[in-house]
């Protein structure tokens, strides 16, 4: 069964994002051509964005390895970056059947209709995999790594329905699609209290500011593409000591600006390829249920928030964050943590945070400062166990390189490490060694979890009238266009 998954799983979203797309629009009636269309669509997206993120972590690697060892920026976590977080998840026993226990217990809520998400983001179950690997490694029982991925499973659907319906009104063509990701779900609740917060402030509210106004306050300076550009150049010129040496580089620094440039202005271009391949799946999927289940509140399908990424205030917010970080990174007291590979995943912090700041760049950067320093400090407190599971993986399977832990260093990885879900969760399990904490956390656990799915259900049950009349105008613009 491990041997299964881990193939599917080494297919990659580019290859499996068509087969599942294929497969559902077949289901709801699409039809094989524009089912099979609309899953390329979105396969290529991924191969799109495979290729820009790989530009800007190449573009990067050099010259942050080389300011790390200018200004001796040496910590004790070493920055692994995502894909040892996912080799971690899917080489255990948790990460072998993560995926039919997750579409079980997905199923098992829909039927309950304590959600509305149907989650077919497949390739992203790794996340979920990963704070169970955690939890197995340092509980050493692999029960309570299925219990910690099953927790963190139901709470990410709860957050992608009540999220859903300003996801939708935020974002263009994103009707039906709700994000079931944890990563991003863990920063909703930071969103909401600390919008809430400067909403509180004198003044705060006349500072409105998104991506559309800083283009018109600040012109050029307010393109995402020329803040990507004016980035790229500041860290170019912080990996030289003298001006003379910065005069003698000046081709190879405007180079790495211009290839920041290129990452800013192609994200949004590659996003639109996940939209156009999104939409015919969803209109079908809520039309069908329009027409099957007249009782029944619509579905959303939980696509990866890479759909979205491209979003203007993203995209400044993110290009701004990089070089705070490193900064942040070093001054922080207690944190021993530098991110340098997790820097390219920054753009997945605020799919769900831009919603609630309304694409404020101000708010949005206000929140992924605090967001920045939690996650810094939550890296630094799960790397030990990080590390363990690292070198357990690494001991089973000596040829995967992206396992490997440097010697005198610890693990991390900013992109799942940090996310205040899996911390959660992790600390109420093992955050304390007293003899029965695991039981009165895993109580905790259960009964939050229980409480927001009876809560989720009672709240999508009240939302029925609006859904169905939104599920009926769907309908019957198809049926226009038909006609």
């Amino acid at each position: 069964m491990e041997q299964v998954f881990a193939y599917v799983i080494a297919l990659g979203a580019a290859v499996m994002m068509p087969i599942i797309f294929l497969v559902l629009g077949l289901c709801i009636g699409l039809g094989f051509n524009k089912s099979l269309l609309s899953g390329l669509k979105v396969g290529v997206g991924f191969i799109g964005l495979g290729i820009v993120t790989a530009l800007l972590t190449d573009s990067m690697k050099g010259p942050l390895d080389t300011i790390q060892g200018l200004y001796d920026l040496q910590l004790a976590v070493f920055d692994m970056g995502w894909p040892a977080a996912a080799s971690v998840a899917y080489n255990t026993a948790v990460g072998a059947f993560i995926i039919p226990v997750c579409l079980g217990i997905n199923i098992l809520l829909l039927l309950c209709k304590g959600t509305r998400t149907v989650n077919i983001d497949l390739w992203n179950y790794w996340h979920f995999a990963f704070i169970g690997a955690v939890v197995y490694f340092a509980t050493g029982m692999i029960w309570w790594g299925f219990f910690a991925a099953i927790i963190c499973y139901v709470v990410t659907l709860v957050i992608a329905d009540v999220t859903a319906p300003k996801f939708q009104a935020f974002y263009k063509d994103v009707d039906g699609i709700s994000i079931p990701q944890p990563f991003c779900a863990g920063f909703v609740p930071f969103a909401w209290a600390i919008n809430k917060g400067l909403d509180a402030i004198p003044g705060m509210q006349k500072v409105n500011i998104d991506a559309e106004g800083l283009k018109k306050k600040f012109g050029i300076a307010g393109e995402p593409l020329f803040l990507g550009i004016v980035v790229g150049i500041l860290i170019g010129c912080l990996q030289f000591k003298t001006w003379a040496e910065i005069v003698d580089n000046i081709p190879k620094i405007l180079m790495l600006g211009v290839k920041m440039g290129a990452v800013m202005e192609l994200i949004p271009r590659v996003t639109v390829l996940f939209i156009e391949g999104l939409k015919p799946i969803s209109e079908a999927a809520r039309g069908l249920i329009a027409r099957k289940f007249k009782s029944a509140e619509g579905l959303s399908i939980g696509m990866s928030p890479a759909l979205v990424i491209g979003h203007p205030t993203t995209l400044v917010a993110s290009i701004i964050l990089i070089p705070l970080t490193l900064i942040i990174a070093v001054a922080l007291p207690g944190n021993q943590f530098l991110p340098l590979a997790s820097l390219a995943g920054m753009f997945y912090v605020f799919p769900l945070v831009l919603p609630y700041t309304k694409g404020n760049v101000v708010k949005t950067l206000v929140v992924g400062l605090v967001v920045i320093v939690a996650a810094l400090y939550m890296v630094t407190y799960l790397a030990p166990e990080f590390t363990k599971a690292a070198h357990d993986v690494a001991a089973a399977h000596p040829d995967d390189k992206a396992v490997q832990v440097p010697a005198g260093f610890m693990a991390g990885s900013l992109d799942f490490a940090g996310s205040p879900l899996s911390f959660c969760i992790y600390w109420l399990l093992e955050g304390l060694k007293w003899a029965y904490w695991k039981w009165i956390g895993a109580g905790v656990l259960t009964l939050g979890t229980a409480a927001l799915v009876i809560w989720n259900r009672r709240r999508m049950i009240r939302l029925i009238p609006a859904e169905l009349a939104r599920d009926e105008k769907i309908l019957a613009e198809q049926e226009r266009k038909k006609d």
